[in-house]
């Protein structure tokens, strides 16, 4: 296979990765974009010995590392805080990298060690670490926006098991629209079809038009959402969903909104 066309196959899944680290689609995307563009430049850059998805990450990760040289280090960790600030200093990139690539991504410890180029006993650590510092997150009210009763009452059960709320579960845009305005939510879990045909995105959007919460749909079709053509979500999680990156991807959104609340 060419490299356009292997490249080309994985990239859906690293706009998807890239905006759920970066918080939003025009950051994401646009390293995705720098990815790409140093491959051209220099295709020696991408590892044919490695799996492709694992070479296109690795080549995402050196952009990313010389995007963010000198934020954070390892060694600011320290032990857990209650204070947002600190916590958010202590769960530096490459840990936020770690644990998304392993939960979100399923890659293994040693395909993500590889992406890092790092030892496989340090994605265990990140890994550890990560997870201790986002289980200590302040609890949040979460609108559920699905109309298959199932998957509403996993997803309820994820987010409580979390130590967040279910504000309440709408099936319908309408619904989604009344409830937002009632429970005013810190964030939102939404599939992209609803029970009388409506839209998820469009309930997303009516929400989002009188209020600022991190959304993250859910849905049996990510690609649909991942092409880098028009405005797309920044947050995404495949369906049939794993428990584990369910509470990743939340713990993610609901840490950059924090973050950028304290930068505010």
């Amino acid at each position: 296979m060419s490299l356009s066309k292997e490249v080309a196959q994985q990239l859906p899944y690293l706009r998807r990765y890239a905006r759920a680290l970066t918080g939003s689609q025009r950051p994401g995307d646009a390293l995705v974009k720098a990815t790409l563009e140093s491959i051209v430049a220099d295709p020696a850059r991408y590892d044919r010995g490695l799996r492709p998805r694992v070479a296109l990450y690795r080549v995402f990760h050196s952009i990313w590392s010389g995007a963010h040289a000198g934020v954070g280090s390892e060694g600011s960790a320290g032990g857990s805080t209650p204070d947002i600030a600190a916590r958010l200093r202590a769960l530096n990139p490459i840990r936020r990298q770690a644990l998304l690539l392993t939960a979100m991504e399923d890659f293994s410890h040693p395909d993500t060690a590889a992406i890092l180029q790092c030892a496989v006993d340090d994605v265990d650590q990140m890994v550890r670490d990560a997870l201790l510092d986002l289980v200590a997150q302040t609890p949040a009210n979460v609108l559920i926006i699905e109309d298959e009763p199932v998957i509403s009452l996993d997803i309820a059960n994820l987010v409580e098991e979390m130590g967040h709320t279910v504000a309440a579960i709408a099936t319908t845009r309408t619904e989604a629209v009344a409830a937002a305005r009632q429970h005013r939510p810190g964030l939102v879990l939404a599939d992209i079809q609803l029970a009388d045909d409506s839209s998820g995105v469009d309930a997303v959007n009516d929400i989002l038009a009188e209020m600022n919460c991190p959304v993250i749909f859910i849905t049996a079709y990510p690609e649909r959402l991942l092409t880098g053509e028009r405005p797309e979500p920044a947050f995404l999680v495949t369906k049939p969903f794993i428990p584990e990156s369910v509470k990743t991807v939340i713990a993610q959104a609901l840490l950059l909104s924090e973050e950028a609340a304290t930068a505010a």
